[in-house]
């Protein structure tokens, strides 16, 4: 008999998640507060920098796209029980699977150099010293947490990491900001068609919605589900499904609210110090470093904490989504909880995929270069991606019962919309 079958439906019931809030945050809060990493970091200062209150208005926009998008790759996830390559591979050709996660694979690499490249720089303005030393430090750091720490406690030193992301509202709160006019930049904004303007747009929209976050929550409810007693995929186990769905609207919604509020501030930040007093920025180490005579040193060191702080929320979900990717692609093994001796290929990716990042850290890349092809690549990679998504989430063949309708399909598609136009913005010269 079928070891699903035996678990008596009161189990639901009975699951912590329906009584204490603080276990209904997981998957979706690691996944929002690691999108604010520190290239997404040097991304809204850039657009504050430039635009200063006048950008404001696009994470209203990013909020319930990013939180729509999500929300369908959270429930591919936990609905099948597999992994959002895993069912691509069951369902669609391979030369489209390959392709996509090979895409992924690239931009997900160049992401990381440019995360360890500003997170050496952010530990060099607070300690001086070799900035490469650093990169190879954080590097490894990172590689022996996935590998050697349990999942379940390696889970929650990922959530509580999250906190680092309150850095910037803080160094907002110190800065002076004139509120009437942010209020004002938001509901009214002064909206540029000029190249540049409608080009931070793209990279700004690029950055809050990449494929790396639709396969690291749809992997982590899987994780999550495992390692749950008495939990499995609601195509089995319906009778899960009211707890279940609940606690993924409730941890997405949150999460992403929590990256876009603090994009928001990143921002907001930027274009009451850098913008009022003309200082451009290329990464979000020169956003620290230029703040320090603006804001004092405090605020410059609570903005240099917090990109090493994200940063180490970041590479896991970086690395770890390209190990998911790959591992479904191919058959392998793959868990944090397991073992490395018994998911050996899976922690290969993880540390190929980082050990790479350090590698081009080495090469005196171009970091605003690095992240303009990330970009690209990310542009390219996430329509295809969605539209798979969405048609999955949609079909009933793949999610049975729970296939996805109503608001929740419409925002998917206008996510996905959302996306296109940005990529073939990306191609337009500035």
């Amino acid at each position: 008999m079928d070891d699903d079958k035996l678990i008596e439906p009161e189990a639901a019931v009975r699951d912590p998640v329906e009584r204490s809030w603080i276990k209904r945050l997981g998957p979706g809060l690691i996944t929002g507060a690691a999108d604010d990493d520190p290239s997404g970091i040097g991304t809204y200062s850039q657009a504050g920098a430039l635009f200063g209150f006048n950008l404001l208005w696009t994470i209203l926009l990013t909020y319930p796209l990013m939180t729509a998008i999500q929300l369908v790759s959270a429930r591919i996830g936990r609905v099948t029980g597999k992994g959002l390559a895993s069912n691509m591979r069951a369902h669609y050709p391979p030369w489209l699977l390959y392709g996509a996660v090979f895409l992924l694979l690239v931009a997900n690499v160049i992401n990381i150099a440019a995360d360890l490249s500003a997170m050496g720089a952010a530990v060099g303005l607070l300690v001086h010293g070799p900035e490469h030393l650093y990169v190879v430090f954080l590097g490894l750091f990172s590689i022996a947490l996935q590998i050697f720490v349990p999942y379940d406690r390696y889970a929650n030193f990922l959530k509580w990491t999250a906190l680092s992301l309150l850095a910037y509202v803080a160094v907002a709160v110190i800065v002076p900001i004139r509120w009437p006019d942010v209020a004002r930049a938001v509901v009214l904004p002064h909206v540029s068609l000029t190249s540049d303007y409608l080009t931070t747009v793209v990279a700004v929209l690029g950055t809050t919605i990449s494929p790396y976050l639709f396969f690291w929550q749809a992997s982590q409810e899987v994780e999550e589900m495992r390692a749950a007693p008495g939990q499995g995929p609601l195509r089995r186990m319906p009778y899960q499904a009211p707890a279940q769905l609940r606690r993924i609207s409730f941890d997405t919604w949150i999460g992403m609210g929590v990256s876009n509020f603090v994009a928001f501030f990143i921002m907001l930040t930027a274009a009451a110090t850098l913008h009022l007093h003309h200082i451009d920025v290329k990464t979000s180490a020169d956003a620290a470093r230029a703040l320090e005579p603006l804001a004092g040193r405090f605020a410059y060191v609570l903005f240099a904490l917090g990109i090493i702080g994200t940063g180490l929320l970041a590479l896991p979900v970086l690395a770890g989504s390209a190990a998911y990717a790959a591992a479904g692609s191919f058959r392998w093994r793959s868990s944090l909880a397991l073992h490395l001796t018994l998911a050996r290929e899976f922690y290969a990716v993880i540390a190929l995929a980082i050990v790479g990042g350090v590698a081009i850290t080495f090469m005196h890349f171009d970091p605003i270069r690095a992240l303009y092809w990330s970009a690209v690549i990310n542009g390219v990679t996430a329509v295809p991606i969605m539209i798979v998504m969405m048609l999955m989430a949609r079909s009933r063949r793949v999610m049975g019962q729970f296939a996805v309708t109503g608001p929740l399909a419409w925002g998917g598609w206008l996510a996905t919309l959302a996306m296109a136009v940005a990529s073939i913005g990306v191609f337009v010269p500035s």
